[in-house]
């Protein structure tokens, strides 16, 4: 094995460096000493120049791999990415931190809404062209490490998040206002801008080396949706810029209202008005007509990642005695946010993504997945927001393909086939193993209790009818017939005449 190498790669003040545990003091002549601080892989040696001046030269160890995202991850990488909670929203929104009158089930077994890991792409976030470029300016983790060693600078926590204080400024031009949410990629807060007074939403991402690279591939994604639809006409989240402050990769955007989901729990989860849902529908389809139109699968779409433009409500209701009223929204303006997950069409795929709740049959039962999983995440959301609760509260890829035929019908033989040879633990034979021995009596109970679609959303007006033709299409098993994003927008369901709520 050749001898480790070591290089000088950086010079800096002693102002903002993190100060290590094991620090030591060389012998010197002269009458200032020379220090050097030593860490995992690397070393800072304290000297001072002729003028005097303090100055820590970094030396980092050669022999450390470079940090990436690895082209694949293990089953373990993946169910150790979806410890974060199904609740968070990750550029403007709200997240929930504190418990409801109504939960959805954890999905700690796999990749729920984190991120996943993708091959490392260069020329994303670095480019010469951007002055705020992400370059590190304090000394990097370790790929997957967190900053919870000795090093851990008195601006972070120990898991690598940033430590939000009201009145504190970023960069020198952002005042935070407050903690809008946290999320295990970082957290975000509301700022005001020094100079012009303008609100923003600022996603502070962790000190961690893999989020640090897939902060680079969420803003590649987010340029390309700016640059090719500058005026936002498609109701996407626009960055307005990105930089790196102390060794966090912060991405600015614009101030919006709460999420969908943290809409529909305030209001205590009572359904969206006939009207809302198909102007929410019409929206949600054009951001991802866009989005497929640039080959790009956004994979984690759920009401969390729906922003609304404005909070603004009024109380609306039946006018009947004890009758309870809910909040109707006065504009259904929405924009559509997080593609940190998003997968251009001719690159890696993982093989888990989108949320429990949302997770099309395909990914479940291990197939190729591309455009039509976006398509069945609407389907899910859509329903949810006809009814008020998550169309498929689930953690078991089982009991979730179970509540799938109950709900959408029984799964094509064309698919059984194709789950067989990749997932032959879920079936027996030409069918899902469904209840089998292991299953508990509480899970049996649960999904024989649910209902289909059509009962669900009973066809008996003719929004209903309409309404119910373009979830069951959305729906499809098999996501080689399931409805485009072209089709759906072309729905008679999207033009029909709806009366706004009283």
């Amino acid at each position: 094995m050749p001898p480790r190498k070591k290089a000088a790669v950086a010079a800096a003040t002693s102002s903002g460096r993190p100060t290590p545990s094991n620090s030591q003091t060389t012998g010197s002549s002269t009458a200032r000493s020379r220090k050097t601080y030593k860490g995992n892989g690397w070393t800072v040696e304290q000297t001072y120049d002729s003028t005097g001046k303090q100055k820590d030269v970094i030396v980092i160890d050669d022999s450390e791999s470079p940090s990436r995202i690895p082209r694949k991850r293990t089953r373990a990488q993946a169910a150790a990415a979806s410890s974060q909670l199904n609740g968070h929203s990750l550029n403007g929104s709200v997240v929930s931190v504190t418990g409801s009158t109504k939960k959805r089930k954890a999905d700690g077994s796999e990749a729920g809404s984190a991120k996943k890991a993708k091959p490392k792409v260069s020329g994303t976030a670095t480019s010469s062209h951007h002055p705020t470029a992400l370059q590190p300016k304090q000394v990097v983790p370790a790929a997957g490490q967190s900053s919870s060693s000795s090093t851990v600078p008195p601006w972070d926590d120990p898991e690598g998040h940033y430590i939000v204080k009201p009145d504190d400024v970023i960069a020198g031009k952002y005042k935070i206002i407050r903690l809008l949410g946290q999320g295990t990629f970082g957290k975000v807060v509301e700022a005001r801008h020094l100079e012009t007074r303008r609100k923003v939403a600022i996603k502070v991402i962790r000190a961690v080396q893999k989020y640090r690279d897939a902060s680079k591939i969420e803003i590649r994604v987010l340029e390309a949706l700016k640059r090719n639809d500058p005026e936002n006409y498609n109701n996407c989240i626009h960055l307005v810029e990105y930089f790196d402050f102390r060794n966090h990769p912060c991405l600015v955007s614009e101030l919006y209202g709460m999420s969908v989901f943290d809409f529909l729990k305030q209001n205590s989860f009572s359904p969206f008005p006939e009207r809302h849902i198909q102007d929410f529908a019409k929206s949600l389809l054009r951001s991802v007509a866009f989005l497929h139109k640039l080959r790009l699968v956004h994979t984690d779409l759920k009401p969390e990642n729906i922003l609304l433009v404005s909070n603004e409500s009024r109380l609306g209701g039946p006018r009947v005695k004890n009758a309870k009223s809910r909040s109707i929204l006065r504009n259904t303006d929405i924009r559509l946010i997080d593609f940190g997950s998003a997968t251009f069409e001719n690159e890696y795929h993982s093989s888990v993504v989108s949320t429990r709740h949302y997770r099309a049959p395909e990914i479940i039962l291990g197939l190729p997945w591309s455009y039509p999983c976006d398509m069945f995440s609407i389907g899910c959301i859509l329903v949810e927001f006809y009814t008020g609760e998550a169309l498929f509260q689930t953690h078991d890829n089982l009991e979730h393909l179970a509540m799938m035929e109950v709900v959408m019908g029984k799964m094509p033989a064309r698919i059984v086939e194709r789950g067989r040879h990749k997932k032959p633990e879920f079936f027996k034979g030409h069918k899902i193993d469904f209840p089998n021995a292991s299953v508990s009596r509480t899970s049996r109970k649960f999904v024989k209790s649910l209902r289909s679609l059509a009962e669900i959303i009973p066809p008996t007006t003719a929004h209903n009818k309409l309404f119910l033709d373009l979830i069951v299409r959305l729906l499809d098993f098999d996501p080689d017939s399931r409805l485009t994003v072209t089709q759906a927008l072309r729905h008679p369901y999207c033009s029909m005449e709806i009366d706004p709520p009283p």
